[in-house]
């Protein structure tokens, strides 16, 4: 079955954002559409020009996908409900784990208003459920083991889901409204004091220094749904921006159907170094091979300007691999089996690099 991934170019300044179209089938028994996150509020329109003029101007979007709410994934989502029919909108809803989650919190706490005090922290998703089931559509809980149209979901399980939702002490102010999609000065300031502190040290093919027990990435990332298919005989993994401990729950669940080394994989959260270590990417990926062998490709969301994204030890932790890694960087990458040629320009992947950040 013919298929075409595009990853769109999510963000215009520094901030990195996910936005992926996908649509697999044939031209005589029809396509079916799938969307997976979509980045800022200014991207949703984005998203809307490219499903027109690329995949032939759908009447109606399968599955819309949310790997979890950020700001950086969620916001252009609403722009789709007002152009197009979508079947399903797949993301999580914290208020349906109430009942099961009530003993777990301190005070007081009634069933209906802690299902009411949760659907007020995720406002957003609160916001994205209602105009959903207003234009007529499907909400589902993208658990581990639910099917996606060709996808299966590998995580987050129920029990892992909810002991995450647990772990966050309250909703990032970027998450309560999609209004809000920009960092503020100070956290500016932070992250160029940051870039000014870092250490470099360096590498070899041989010698590689990702860590195997990195500062943690948020609970929020962790909880991001990560997604497989096997099309065509191409196994694909799609993995937003789940960390290590999302990285080898997906595996273990994979296993059991003998889903590992993809052709494709999707680098998580813009390729930050703590969303990945040795270990997990030795279990999904294979040990390191010698330069220049290909197992298959990895593709990294990432804004032009991004000067932190994707880490050089990420890209040469998954060269080491046999997995090259294209990133966006301001144009639309493609990946497609059986589909006709839409006149995209080759790029090349990140050279491995002998310095890279402590």
């Amino acid at each position: 079955m013919p298929f075409e991934i595009d990853f769109l170019p999510v963000g215009k300044g520094t901030k990195s954002g996910d936005a992926i179209c996908l649509r697999y089938g044939n031209p005589f028994a029809g396509y079916s559409v799938h969307v997976v996150d979509g980045g800022y509020t200014e991207t949703g329109q984005e998203i809307v020009s490219h499903l027109r003029t690329a995949f032939g101007n759908p009447a109606r979007i399968d599955n819309v996908v949310l790997t979890h709410p950020d700001t950086d994934h969620v916001s252009g989502l609403f722009e789709l409900f007002y152009n197009f029919q979508v079947g399903t909108l797949w993301m999580h809803r914290p208020w349906l784990h109430a009942d099961q989650i009530i003993h777990r919190f301190h005070g007081n706490w009634s069933l209906s208003g802690l299902t009411t005090h949760l659907r007020d922290q995720f406002a957003i998703l609160r916001e994205l459920e209602e105009l959903a089931l207003a234009r007529g559509t499907r909400v589902e809980s993208p658990l581990q083991g639910r099917e996606i149209g060709a996808f299966t979901v590998l995580a987050p399980s129920v029990y892992r889901y909810q002991n995450i939702l647990v772990e966050l002490p309250n909703t990032p102010a970027e998450v309560k409204s999609r209004k809000t999609s920009r960092y503020s000065a100070l956290e500016k300031a932070f992250e160029e004091t940051s870039r000014a502190l870092t250490r470099f040290v360096p590498e070899s093919w041989s010698w590689e220094t990702l860590s195997d027990d990195p500062d943690p990435t948020s609970p929020s990332n962790e909880s991001s749904i990560v997604q497989a298919a096997i099309i065509d005989g191409i196994k694909i993994l799609l993995t937003g921006d789940v960390g290590p401990r999302g990285l080898f729950d997906s595996f273990a669940y994979a296993s059991r159907f003998g889903f590992s080394s993809p052709h494709l994989i999707q680098v998580p959260h813009h390729g930050s170094r703590r969303n990945v270590t040795q270990t997990a990417l030795d279990f999904w990926l294979g040990s390191t091979v010698g330069p220049g062998t290909e197992r298959g490709v990895a593709i990294c969301s990432a804004a032009l300007n991004d000067g932190d994204h994707p880490r050089a030890i990420v890209e040469n932790a998954f060269l080491r691999r046999g997995y090259p890694v294209f990133s966006t960087k301001g144009q639309v990458l493609s990946y497609s089996h059986g589909m006709a040629d839409r006149g995209y320009q080759p790029v090349q992947p990140a050279p491995f690099r002998t310095t890279v950040e402590a």
